[in-house]
């Protein structure tokens, strides 16, 4: 077993290469219309088993350990470990970041589209991802033996119906759409369909421990969790906005109240751990207290001072957890590249065509609505969290982790070119995609190609934090 020193200091290096590794990365990203959250998943993928241990086995077994032999048992490696609570600890920080910032004053003005819209992009591909997990089981290669037809049905209809929350919300903001109706309902209908499948996983793992009880806590725990937040602690939360620190207080970090900030992260950190604890995931917990923060200027000053720490550090971590699971060498075989195609398909059509049309049907124009069905195949982050879930739960195999984990890098890397290209449609037209939907461009001349061009109404978007409100200029 290594040493505590040894430990840390092999950490220190291993994160210091996966900052070097997405940084090289993006400029290439950048030139092909991707965010950075994309340069940071395919890092994930090339320092794992795929790349970088195909191409230098040792090295890569030396720099990223996943096992370790002690007294002839195999256990996971301590450096592993400490690279998923990291990246566990980044995610929780950033999905309540992501819910600080959510628009609820765009969303109340749009309810009745958000839902019909949610409802149809989590039902259709619930439905043909569910018959495609049924057919899978059968095939007994996906599944593991104590899967029935049923409960591989409901894993692969969330792994299909999900959005990845956290990845949409980088996206969004990252392309300058944080003040549109495009941008707020797509992160609404993002919320609605990762609450469905968390709810249909809770289902699956506890039918495969023979413990419904899981299941109705995940659902009870969940919806209680929802009504406390919502009506008790967003009353004492609001206290914080009016917080005045006492004469001569010296308790301040950069700027903000330690106090408060205290608060802030106990909030948190009891949530994350309440929700994990019920079986709805902790990044849901963290959404739902961002969102029942105040807005004001303590919020700000968190937002500004945790944006770039978590976006650029310790998230990077949760990517790199889950390179190290996929082996891209799996779906060499004609059968299992047959079973990835159709994944990929049934997974992108499903999202895009459901949520495009039930879009256009409540009232979008087809370009606002086209790209809001691109938006939801960004799955990303929440799917991936999916896939180690069902993976440690002993539910799938390593060969449908890797399907899934490719229908996820595919489906994601597609979005924002497919969304952005119904938006250079729209701005052709002399439109943008603002508030109210599609608007008349405030802007005269033409954006270049390659920069930022959208949507805060009466500003250029220069430049966009990871998960934070979008700088203009």
């Amino acid at each position: 077993m290594p040493s505590l020193l040894e430990i840390t200091t092999h950490f220190f290096l291993q994160v210091a290469v996966i900052l070097l590794t997405y940084r090289l990365l993006w400029p290439v990203f950048r030139r092909l219309g991707q965010v950075q959250v994309v340069a940071i998943m395919v890092a994930g993928f090339l320092l794992g088993p795929s790349v970088l241990g195909w191409a230098w086995p040792q090295a890569q077994q030396w720099l990223f350990p996943t096992n370790i032999e002690i007294g002839g048992t195999s256990i996971m490696h301590p450096n592993l470990t400490a690279i998923y609570v990291v990246g566990q600890l980044g995610l929780v920080l950033y999905m309540f970041l992501v819910g600080s910032s959510f628009k609820l004053d765009i969303l109340s003005k749009h309810l009745r589209q958000a839902g019909a819209t949610s409802a149809t992009g989590v039902a259709v591909p619930m439905v043909l991802g569910g018959l495609v997990g049924w057919w899978m089981v059968g095939q007994g290669r996906y599944f593991t033996d104590k899967v029935a037809n049923w409960q591989g049905a409901l894993f692969l209809a969330a792994a299909v119906a999900v959005t990845a929350f956290p990845i949409l919300a980088w996206i969004v903001y990252d392309s300058g759409l944080l003040n549109t109706r495009l941008g707020t309902m797509s992160l609404a209908c993002a919320a609605v369909d990762d609450a469905c499948a968390w709810v249909l996983l809770a289902v699956v793992v506890a039918t495969a421990k023979d413990s419904m009880g899981g299941a109705f806590l995940a659902i009870g725990g969940g919806l209680a969790y929802l009504l406390f937040m919502t009506v008790i602690a967003r009353r004492w939360l609001a206290r914080l906005d009016v917080w005045v620190p006492r004469r001569g207080d010296p308790e301040r970090a950069g700027g903000l109240p330690v106090a408060p900030l205290t608060v802030v992260l106990l909030v948190i950190l009891l949530a994350a751990c309440f929700t994990d604890f019920v079986g709805i995931h902790s990044v849901l917990g963290a959404f739902v207290v961002g969102l029942v923060m105040p807005r004001g200027e303590l919020m700000e000053q968190i937002r500004q001072r945790f944006e770039p720490l978590v976006g650029y550090l310790l998230l990077p971590a949760f990517f790199i957890y889950t390179g190290l699971n996929t082996k891209l060498g799996l779906i060499v075989e004609p059968t299992v590249l047959v079973m990835t195609a159709v994944v990929l398909v049934v997974s992108f059509v499903s999202k895009f065509g459901a949520v495009g049309l039930v879009a256009r049907t409540q009232g979008m124009g087809w370009r606002e609505a086209g790209a809001m069905g691109a938006l939801a195949n960004a799955r990303g982050l929440m799917e991936l969290v999916l896939l180690n879930i069902g993976l440690t739960a002993g539910l799938i195999t390593l060969e449908l982790y890797t399907i899934l984990a490719v229908m996820t890098t595919v489906t994601t890397f597609i979005a924002t070119p497919v969304q952005r290209m119904f938006e250079r449609s729209a701005w052709k037209n002399g439109r943008v995609f603002g508030p109210t939907g599609e608007e008349p461009n405030p802007i005269a001349e033409p954006t270049p190609a390659g920069e930022s061009k959208h949507a805060v109404p009466v500003a250029t978007v220069s430049r966009a934090n990871p998960a934070g409100q979008a700088t203009v200029s």
